[in-house]
């Protein structure tokens, strides 16, 4: 594609391997965030909460890597104005960074699914597993991680399959620019599932200090997400969350990442050992 591909959420986990997947393939991306990068002739101003940076953004694009707004309980009032204005603008594709977590049609990002289903004949959906980057990042459980050497769920036994951020950018990339659509509705997971005791006793093997899995109660756990910082609504939405992977609705792998870009996605135990100094010290 000669033409740019808009990337929102462009510093974000996903985003920012994705630009740089796009640009080392001799693609445009137009990174798109709310701070955009001086000194990077293709970044440019976006702000879910600001419809005025949407046609901006895309123009002569014509596919577009699609981050909803992080921690909105229910990003659909901003997301359907710009989806309907990009197909507006003449965008062929958009890849849709959603969850396994959510179906089609099911509230929040579901919804966007059928949206971007419904607008748009060239379009993928990518559901991964939880993200490995949670344990290093910014984020509630590398912050206990860190400070209290603890890891702190309502998920009880229940597994995954973790997967590393970098592997669902390859898979975005493969689906803004493969020549023919790489599938409509893709659920990523990692090499392995994983109950969070597990993943504590990598951390511990990694860290060279012991980390325990604390289970907690849902109503716990978001009490203890709004503390945080996040609003009462989303600390609800990701608590019931931790229920759903307790009760064996998580426990999956999939081989899509490898069917898509042929490499192997990344265990969680190689992403640990790569940011160890991470796990010890604030990002």
């Amino acid at each position: 594609m000669s033409d740019p591909v808009l990337v929102t959420g462009a510093t974000g986990n996903t985003g920012a391997p994705v630009v740089a997947g796009l640009r080392g393939r001799g693609h445009r991306a137009r990174a798109a965030s709310r701070h955009p990068d001086p000194a990077d002739a293709d970044a440019v101003a976006f702000d879910w909460s600001d419809d005025a940076t949407f046609a901006p953004a895309l123009t002569d694009v014509r596919a577009v890597y699609l981050v909803a707004p992080a921690g909105a309980a229910d990003p659909v009032p901003s997301v359907r104005p710009f989806l309907h204005l990009a197909a507006a603008r003449g965008v062929r594709r958009v890849v849709l960074l959603s969850s396994s977590a959510v179906e089609r049609g099911h509230a929040g990002l579901g919804e966007i699914h059928d949206l971007v289903a419904g607008i748009f004949d060239e379009h993928a959906v990518l559901r991964p597993s939880w993200f490995m980057q949670n344990f290093v990042g910014d984020h509630p459980l590398a912050e206990s991680i860190r400070r209290t050497r603890e890891i702190v769920t309502a998920t009880g036994d229940g597994r995954l399959g973790f997967i590393d951020a970098a592997d669902i950018a390859a898979v975005a990339v493969e689906a803004l620019t493969a020549s023919e659509p790489v599938g409509e509705d893709l659920v990523l997971t990692g090499p392995e599932s994983l109950s969070y005791p597990e993943a504590a006793a990598i951390v511990s093997e990694v860290l060279g200090q012991p980390v325990r899995h604390v289970d907690v109660t849902t109503a716990e756990l978001a009490r203890r997400l709004a503390s945080a910082g996040y609003s009462a609504e989303f600390s609800d939405m990701l608590a019931a969350l931790d229920g759903r992977i307790r009760a064996g609705e998580q426990d999956l792998v999939t081989t899509t990442v490898r069917d898509i870009t042929g490499r192997t996605p990344t265990s969680l135990r190689h992403f640990l050992a790569g940011h160890a100094s991470r796990l010890a010290s604030s990002p």
